[in-house]
């Protein structure tokens, strides 16, 4: 019986330290991404698309800039990020989501 309590203990403590890697980890990958696209915001729209190449899909928000979507897929998971164009021409807004 206090074999079976300590066994549970120790499992719990290792899966919880597990969750705590996996989130620090992924939080990492977060900050560098959005590292990395975010330098795009007050460039050109013409910097982003010779850096990155055509978006996969883009359309007009309600407010009336032009959203650039690029979208792709690592280990079988969907990422899409998306760029707010002005009437500049300039990148005013970065965002993405499932991205890792």
């Amino acid at each position: 019986m206090k074999y079976k309590f300590i066994i549970a203990l120790f499992s719990i403590l290792l899966l919880s330290s597990g969750c705590q890697t996996i989130k620090q980890k992924s939080d990492e990958v977060v900050a560098k991404e959005n590292e990395k696209f975010g330098m795009f915001v007050g460039k050109p729209v013409n910097e982003l698309k010779m850096e990155i190449g055509a978006p996969s899909s883009d359309y007009i928000s309600e407010n009336g800039n032009e959203i650039l979507v690029y979208k792709t897929k690592k280990y079988g998971i969907p990422c899409e990020r998306k760029f707010e164009i002005n009437s500049n021409g300039t990148v005013v807004k970065f965002s993405s989501s499932g991205c890792i």
